[in-house]
């Protein structure tokens, strides 16, 4: 019959953390490429409208800047060209702007998922080309005029208006392409009129810097589209971490769901079950002791035993779940009062030494008998040392040996050790060990089957009273248990009072008349 493992009982109860994370990228992975599929620029839509959006921002935003570059440009060049051919070029560049905004405005009061895409960014391009067309046509100045200044001047301000349509049109590569050309193709117009060297190298260098845009552009557009990413990604995150807190809130209810009614079942079933168990131990007791009379057959009074040992057992067993359920629930209450602590291990000693005598074992004693008196429980103190001592007992091997310590911490609380020679526990196994009926696989081979609720219940009741638990072992090297208290559950003794011989009180003041 095939061993059933933890994992195979998490994989029967859901998927892993690893297979649901698993799950959850290949989900979003085919989401993508279901979405740039049917993108006509190979990204998700999101990034198509937010790459739209961003463009119709910034053209809103530019709006008045444009306005006032284009009127101050008309302006310079009334020096010369007439005010009416100024005026005309003015009202044809106000106009396309003027349009490519109210494009713009249009495109950001729909909703996004009105909207299609495609013929929005095919009017961005268009608009981008019929307003660098009209920004171009200032080029009939240098036509029209003569003197290298009007030249210089017009390639000064196509320049200008190629670095900003590219930086205004990056989020949309196509429409920042489009824009440029028209200006390029403008400024290499120039050189046809130009004659000399200088003119034609001024020509090419300003031809370069728009190309120059184009390729700055491209990097603006991939770094928008990380930022994007980037968001998307943070967007995603925050959702499975909104999805995972709805699972653990569901969880952790139908956990108090759970342990409700576990501890209404426990408080149920402990009635339920120690009726019958007191009735089987109590006549098995009187059959095992032949009160009255002896057996016919002396298996009977063997059969007698076993059913008593194993009553007490089961009665034990019950006991411990009753302990841990309850300390679990926070409804374990402390019975404070004085306790001497070497006095309680001693006593706990004595109580397993028939144990231990039976295994040949041997207890090395190291106590302080000068501890002052704890503020404790007696009886969860007891329990506790008892469970560690029982341990000792059950994982050491015969002829071997368990050190007990009782003394002060460095803190001033004082604590309890108690070490083995035993198998002890590998690292990876101690909180199996510590977890609620958890044994490790040395202990399962090397001793006696116990619940495994010893050292849980051990724990909970340390944590109860302020103080500390700790484990250390290693595989045949054997294991310490070291439980401490704190140093305010220390209760100091009060110096005696001296009233004979030189050693009096000091009087009293007199009261003042």
């Amino acid at each position: 019959m095939s061993e059933v493992t933890a994992q195979m009982v998490r994989r029967g109860r859901g998927p892993t953390a690893e297979e649901a994370a698993r799950r959850r990228k290949l989900a979003r992975d085919v989401r993508s490429a279901r979405e740039r599929l049917t993108s006509s620029i190979g990204l998700e839509r999101a990034f198509d409208y937010e790459l739209l959006r961003v463009f119709a921002q910034y053209r809103i935003g530019a709006f008045l800047p444009l306005m006032l570059l284009a009127i101050s440009v008309a302006a310079a060049s009334a020096f010369w060209l007439p005010v009416t051919w100024s005026a005309l070029w003015l009202s044809g560049v106000l106009v396309c702007i003027g349009a490519v905004a109210a494009l713009a405005r249009r495109f950001l009061r729909q909703e996004p998922d009105s909207i299609s895409l495609r013929p929005a960014r095919r009017r961005a391009v268009i608009g981008e080309v019929l307003q660098s067309t009209a920004w171009s046509l200032l080029v009939l100045l240098a036509f029209s005029v003569e003197g290298s200044n009007a030249r210089t001047f017009v390639l000064f301000v196509l320049v200008i208006v190629a670095a900003v349509t590219t930086m205004l049109a990056a989020t949309v590569p196509l429409a920042a392409a489009a824009g440029l050309l028209p200006l390029s193709l403008a400024t290499l117009s120039l050189a046809w009129m130009t004659r000399g060297l200088e003119s034609v190298l001024l020509i090419g260098m300003a031809v370069g810097a728009q190309l120059f845009f184009l390729v700055l552009s491209n990097h603006l557009y991939g770094s928008t589209v990380a930022a994007l990413r980037s968001r998307a990604e943070k967007d995603a995150i925050f959702g499975e971490l909104e999805q995972a807190k709805a699972n653990s809130d569901e969880a952790r209810r139908r956990a108090e769901e759970a342990n409700l009614a576990k501890s209404r079942f426990l408080a149920t079933m402990s009635h339920e079950l120690r009726t019958p168990l007191n009735a089987i131990l109590g006549f098995s007791e009187v059959m095992k002791n032949e009160v009255f009379g002896p057996h016919a057959s002396p298996s009977y009074q063997e059969y007698s035993t076993d059913i008593h040992d194993s009553g007490m057992h089961l009665l034990n067993l019950i006991n411990e779940i009753l302990d841990l359920s309850r300390i679990e629930a926070g409804r374990y209450e402390l019975n404070e009062e004085a306790v001497q602590l070497a006095y309680v291990v001693e006593e706990c000693r004595h109580m397993m030494a028939l144990r231990a005598r039976a295994k040949n074992q041997v207890f090395r004693e190291l106590v302080d008998p000068s501890l002052p008196r704890l503020w404790a429980d007696e009886r969860a103190v007891r329990q506790v040392v008892l469970n560690i001592l029982s341990n000792a007992i059950k994982f050491t091997p015969p002829g071997g040996e368990i050190t007990i310590k009782v003394g002060w911490t460095s803190s001033g609380g004082q604590y309890v050790s108690i070490k083995d020679t035993g198998p002890g526990i590998p690292e990876d196994e101690i909180p199996t060990v510590m977890s609620s009926f958890g044994r490790g696989s040395l202990a399962i081979k090397t001793a006696e089957q116990g619940s495994g609720l010893g050292l849980p219940i051990v724990k909970g009741l340390v944590d109860l009273h302020g103080g500390g638990f700790r484990l250390k072992s290693k595989p045949r090297e054997g294991t310490e248990v070291i439980v401490t208290f704190p140093a305010a559950r220390v209760m100091d003794a009060l110096p005696a009072v001296k009233v004979n011989g030189d050693d009096k009180p000091p009087a009293r003041p007199a009261r003042a008349a």
